[in-house]
Formats: structure tokens, C-alpha cells, sequence
């Protein structure tokens, strides 16, 4: 899908949109209401960042995702709610504009060449501590494992039936981001994840936070945030 060379950008603090990934939104605020309007006229895209920390100013962190409005409905009162599908990885360039809404430039990041026996290892290194983590946990109710286990698994050994679904992904990238959204809570972690353009960096920031989840006691198994 053709990404916009400038897109509008909404910038949240404790959203990361993924490609593929599915984000719902309420729309309220005036300046994003237009933002909604003239992408639904135009492209139907636009950006989600994440406000950089301790700043005062609003100010997005560099790396953002850019998404597909794919249903919205607009209420009586002006507001909307919509779901956001993420298309891209895309570092934001220079400020087209800031009224009435932030407007910026838009670079996807390119993944550039990859070492499939580095990403290979990675890869395997991820099963393994996703694996770690489902059996040392209880909870197993997350709608993304709940999807990974029904698309065509044996609800009786749920774990094992996840574990085949991941194997199946063919693009190392797209399930590390799978991962991250099923497992990793913390936005700032996903952020890190979000911004690594190289799938091999991708799988080793994954693999750091997995560590880190696998090590620390949790009385419900769950990485929270």
C-alpha cells in the first residue's frame, strides 16, 4: 500500500501502532476531528507517535506508525470512534505544518538486507523464551493468544498450538511485532521495538525484554505495564 509523502500526526502518550496491527481511537478533540475529516476525503491515513518523555512541549518521538482508517463512526455530539490498521514503520521528517492540526513529512523505514542465518537464530532464541513465559504463566487470556490458538490449533494443549502458530509466521518481522503486542506492555519498550528498522536489531531488543520478563517473579505471570 502506498504510503503518503505527509500524513497528519496524532501524538499519544502510551500508544504504539504496529503494521497490521489493529488500534482503536475515540476522536474528540477539535484539531484531531479535522485531522479524521480530511484523511477520510483523502488517503484515509495518518500517523500515531508517542510523546518523547519529560518533554513539556508536544513533542512525537521521531519513529511513528502510520495507519488505514478501516471503520469509523462519527457520533451525534462530533466525536468519533474508529479502528486504526497499521500500514508502516515511518520516521518523521520536517513539519509541513502545526494548524489545526500536526502535519509531517513521511519516510518508511527500509529494512535493508537481511542475514537470514543471524535472524534464524534470533528467531529461534524468541520461541523459546515466548515459550518459557506462556508455561510459566496462567493467564491465557489475551485475545491475541486466544486468535493464534483458534486458527487452527487443539484447544487442549493451548501453549503448544500458539507455539506452532508462530513458527508458521514466514516474516521474521512481522511476528516479532506479534510478539511484542501479545507480550511486551510497556509502551516505551514497544517504542524501542517500533524503531528498530532492521529485523535482526528488532528480534535482539525482543529478546532483552523477554529476558527481563522470564527473570522477574510475577505472581500472575503477566508483563503488565
Amino acid at each position: 500500500m502506498l504510503v503518503p509523502d505527509s500524513a497528519g500526526v496524532m501524538i499519544l502518550s502510551n500508544a504504539v501502532l504496529f503494521p497490521q496491527a489493529m488500534l482503536p481511537l475515540f476522536i474528540f478533540e477539535p484539531r484531531y476531528r479535522t485531522m479524521l475529516e480530511q484523511a477520510l476525503d483523502t488517503h484515509r491515513m495518518f500517523c500515531v507517535a508517542m510523546q518523547k518523555p519529560n518533554d513539556p512541549r508536544e513533542t512525537p518521538l521521531p519513529v511513528a506508525g502510520v495507519g488505514i482508517v478501516r471503520a469509523a463512526v462519527k457520533n451525534a455530539n462530533g466525536t468519533s470512534n474508529l479502528v486504526l490498521q497499521g500500514i508502516a514503520r515511518v520516521r518523521l521528517g520536517r513539519v509541513v505544518r502545526y494548524k489545526p492540526y500536526r502535519v509531517q513529512q513521511l519516510h518508511v523505514l527500509d529494512i535493508g538486507d537481511v542475514d537470514t542465518v543471524t535472524i534464524d537464530a534470533l528467531r529461534v532464541r524468541v520461541l523459546d523464551l515466548v515459550e518459557n513465559r506462556l508455561r510459566r504463566s496462567e493467564d491465557l487470556a489475551s485475545d491475541l493468544l486466544q486468535r493464534l490458538v483458534q486458527s487452527g490449533g487443539n484447544p487442549d494443549n493451548p501453549i503448544r498450538s500458539a507455539m506452532s502458530a508462530l513458527e508458521r509466521i514466514p516474516d521474521a518481522g512481522h511476528m516479532v511485532d506479534l510478539v511484542t503486542l501479545l507480550m511486551i506492555g510497556h509502551p516505551l519498550a514497544r517504542q524501542v521495538i517500533l524503531q528498530a528498522a532492521d529485523v535482526a536489531e528488532r528480534l535482539r531488543h525482543l529478546i532483552h525484554f523477554l529476558q527481563a520478563d522470564v527473570t522477574e517473579p510475577s505472581s500472575d505471570g503477566s508483563s503488565g505495564t
